[in-house]
This record gives structure tokens, sequence and C-alpha cells, in this order.
């Protein structure tokens, strides 16, 4: 297999595993590249995110490392994250157990496919998101105002800080902090967390991908749109957000623990 290697590179134990890693794979008959930013600080050649493809690419760091990841490739190809931060629900594999797994798995593995959302402003395209988009204001203690619409009909006006729209991929991330709900990633549908809504009464919101969903400001106060924390837009006065299922999934390698088990565990150890 041909397989590319992505590190954190704000630590130095990480770094090194991951030229150990490089090695253990080479010596399994693999064909190991290096992300350039990675392969730098080991003082190697690397590919650029944009250039990546192959068989695999294998992620030591965190779930903002593997964001980043996803979020870069042009292209999807399938991703396994080693844990190498505070929590990983997007990295399936503890340091100690890679090396195993890529000895029993020699010859392929088994892919999820997890849906992203792709937003767009006024009908212009900004990105997909695997985690969430987050709409929030750039002034501080101020409140917007938001309209949701599904096929077209009203379904809930409120004001809030901001709002999550998250894939259930995503709902253990930022979501379940503002109280969402945790969604099997087998699930496809959007869902909307109002961040501090001012009544009590606006509550998250499960929505199918099959419906037709737009997002309303309907306030003047300046807003951002964050998606999956790496990039940032500046949201018009009154803007329209589209959400669609985006025609891209994220590709990730199943390491063969069930989800709620790894659910379980990880929220144990928060």
């Amino acid at each position: 297999m041909k397989i590319v290697l992505v590190s954190r590179i704000d630590d130095a134990e990480a770094l090194r595993y991951t030229a150990s890693l490089v090695r253990e794979l080479e010596g399994l008959g693999h064909d190991v590249a290096l992300e350039e930013g990675t392969a730098r600080h080991l003082g190697e050649e690397g590919i650029s995110f944009e250039e990546i493809g192959g068989d695999l690419v294998v992620v030591v760091g965190g779930d903002g490392s593997v964001l980043l990841t996803v979020h870069q490739m042009k292209k999807q190809i399938p991703v396994l994250g080693i844990n190498w931060g505070e929590v990983g629900f997007l990295a399936d594999l503890e340091p100690d157990e890679a090396r195993a797994f890529f000895a029993a798995h020699t010859d392929g593995f088994r892919v999820e496919h997890r849906m992203r959302v792709s937003l767009s402003v006024n009908g212009k395209p900004l990105g997909d998101a695997l985690n969430e988009g987050l709409v929030v204001t750039d002034r501080p203690a101020k409140m917007l105002r938001f309209g949701v619409y599904v096929d077209g009909t009203p379904a809930e006006r409120f004001r809030a800080d901001g709002l999550l729209i998250s894939t259930p991929t995503g709902s253990t991330a930022y979501a379940m902090s503002a109280g969402g709900p945790i969604v099997d990633p087998q699930i496809e549908g959007f869902l909307l967390v109002p961040l501090a809504p001012y009544m009590l009464s606006s509550r998250p919101h499960l929505i199918s991908t099959r419906r037709n969903l737009e997002i309303t400001l309907e306030t003047e106060k300046p807003a951002h749109l964050v998606i999956d924390g790496q990039s940032s837009f500046e949201l018009e006065k009154e803007a329209t957000l589209t959400v669609k299922e985006s025609d891209q999934p994220a590709l990730f390698v199943h390491s063969g623990k069930p989800f709620f088990e790894k659910v379980n565990r990880k929220l144990r150890n928060l």
C-alpha cells in the first residue's frame, strides 16, 4: 500500500514516533511518504496536503490534526488517526496499538464513510465541514437572530450567541459541549445546536439530509462562519446560509472498535 504520514509538529515525541512508524511500515513492505510539514521537521522531503494520494493517510495527532488533514485534502482518501491528543474522538488507535494493527492488516482494511456538510452563503460555496460550521458574532456579549427554514417552511426563529451546524461525527465535539445529543455517525442528518439561546424552548434539531435546509441571519450585527476551526468567513448582514450534504464524505479506517464503546471509554476520561 501507498501510505502518507502526517504528524502534529508541535510535539517532539509525536515526531519521533512518526519517524519510527515510517521504518515499521516500510519493513512491512509499504510505500511510505511524509506530508511536507512533517517531513520538514524530520529533515526529509515531503508532499503537500493538496498532492496527497494513495491508499491511506495516517495522522499522528489529536482531532485538530485529523480535521486539518481532511479539510485540506483535495480528494478524500481513507484516514487512520493515532491519538496524540487529549481525547481523540477521530483517532481510533492509541500509539501502542498501531504496530499490531498494521501487522494484522497488510492486505487492506474496512473503510467507513462519514458525511460532511457543504456550506454556502447567498449561493457562494464556502467549504465542507466534517465536524461543524459555527456561526458567531464577532462582538462579544451580542446575540444573533436566526431563522431556520426546512423545505421552504419556517421551522424555528430564535436569538442566541451563535449556532452550530454539526454532522453526526461532530456531535461528540463542540455540539456535545453545547448540550447537543450524541448521534450515531451512521445517521445522515444535520444537527442544529443553538449556543446559549435566549429562550429555553430553543432546542437542538436533527434534520434529515433529504430535506432542503436554509438558515437566515435576521440581524444587522456582524457575524462569522467558522468551518471545523480551520477557516473563517465574514457573513454579510441578513445572509442566507444553505446547508447540504457534501458529495465528498470523509473516509475513515475502521479499527474494529465499536463507536459507542469508544464514546463511553473516552467520555469517562474527560
